[in-house]
């Protein structure tokens, strides 16, 4: 089949990139700064706590008859797996946690990896992403754009309770701080399965406290801007803004790359992007018995890669992760200086009210399930019932 002949194909590496050059430039990583003359380990321990996933094979079948790799086809996959597990680590783990190889890690963070293991009863999965997909109009086994896979990220995060995520991904390059608060602060259940579900809400809390829905204040924000920064190359004028994004201290960096060709940026040092490169096949890992995963292959362990950014395919998406309401607020704060006031042609717009003429915010909400952690969807017929019904609540 057509999915098939990436089962044989040969895994694709990136060129070989030397080590960071001598400079008195700072490289700027996921909102920390770091100088290369004073302690460039810290640096390389920055980078290397970051999950890094990466093609892999001989995992179960894609809906059971499906690729059993995503060597080919699943870059942008991985890409948005390694922004999406950055905003859980710094939601149970905090922004400056550390990896080392073979050092004790707390429960959270194997459960933070479970969440991305190539099984299907895996929340955020390549099986769970690339089924979701299709209701994006992709097939399985067909390549991803950054704003497809946002949305993918968005849809499968109503079924995540533990992590308890409001992900808001923006329209038209416009963020409307309204619409965001109303999501944080009320995390929406439709009015017809409000009182039947009110119960088995009730019931789960005795299992998860961070249950989606009940939660007393803000619900973390994981915010996704899609963009369009020129037409066939990226416009100059979009790039102090687009490196100043890397500055912030909300910041889960960018996915983009080359036509067909994804990558992670989480940096830059000087006018080069600084990223992680999922184009490796590795084979499939599950969890031991205790819970726990073999983490190595997880972690990128040598020295980064790094592009020029006007070799950057103008087709991007940011992503950001608020804590708390007053991250978002800090935020807000900084890209009113640092981006809005300073672009005679900006990335993107912030508004503070709902635009008029867009049809009313609605905040997603989750179908009539109810579902724990990693016990997401039973079958590939339920959850594409499960996506039918997500379109229809938000209408």
């Amino acid at each position: 089949s057509v999915l098939s002949r990436y089962e044989n194909q040969i895994t694709i590496l990136s060129d070989y990139l030397e080590e960071f050059p001598e400079t008195d430039e700072p490289v700027w990583i996921l909102g920390r700064q770091h100088h290369l003359n004073a302690d460039k380990s810290k640096l390389l321990l920055d980078i290397s706590a970051r999950l890094w996933f990466t093609y892999r094979r001989k995992f179960s079948p894609i809906g059971g008859t499906g690729p059993s790799s995503d060597t080919g086809w699943g870059c942008m996959l991985r890409c948005g797996q390694m922004m999406l597990a950055q905003a859980l680590i710094c939601r149970h783990l905090g922004r400056d946690w550390q990896w080392e190889k073979h050092k004790k890690q707390p429960e959270e963070y194997h459960r933070i990896l479970r969440c991305f293991l190539d099984r299907k009863d895996c929340c955020y999965s390549i099986h769970q992403m690339a089924q979701m997909g299709v209701g994006e109009g992709k097939s399985i086994g067909e390549w991803f754009g950054p704003n497809t896979v946002a949305q993918v990220l968005k849809k499968l995060a109503l079924f995540d309770e533990w992590n308890s995520l409001a992900v808001y991904v923006s329209m038209d390059n416009t963020v409307v701080i309204e619409d965001i608060k109303k999501m944080c602060w009320c995390p929406a259940q439709s009015s017809s399965v409000a009182h039947s579900s009110a119960h088995l809400h009730r019931s789960a809390l005795g299992q998860n406290k961070n249950t989606a829905g009940l939660c007393p204040g803000w619900k973390p924000l994981l915010l996704i801007i899609p963009l369009r920064l020129g037409i066939n190359h990226i416009n100059p004028v979009y790039i102090d803004a687009f490196k100043e994004c890397f500055k912030m201290p909300q910041s889960l960096g960018a996915l983009g790359g080359k036509p067909n060709n994804a990558y992670y940026f989480i940096g830059f040092l000087g006018n080069e992007l600084i990223y992680l490169d999922p184009h490796t096949t590795q084979s499939f890992v599950d969890s031991e018995e205790n819970g726990t995963v073999d983490d190595e292959s997880f972690h990128c362990q040598q020295a980064p890669h790094r592009m020029k950014i006007m070799n950057l395919d103008p087709s991007v998406a940011l992503g950001f992760f608020c804590k708390e309401e007053c991250d978002f607020d800090n935020w807000c704060s900084l890209v009113q200086k640092e981006i809005v006031k300073q672009q005679s042609l900006r990335m993107f717009e912030l508004v503070q009210k709902h635009p008029p003429h867009w049809p009313p915010f609605v905040p997603p909400s989750k179908p009539e399930v109810t579902t724990t952690g990693a016990e997401l969807i039973e079958s590939t017929d339920k959850l594409f019932e499960l996506e039918e019904e997500f379109e229809i609540l938000s209408v």
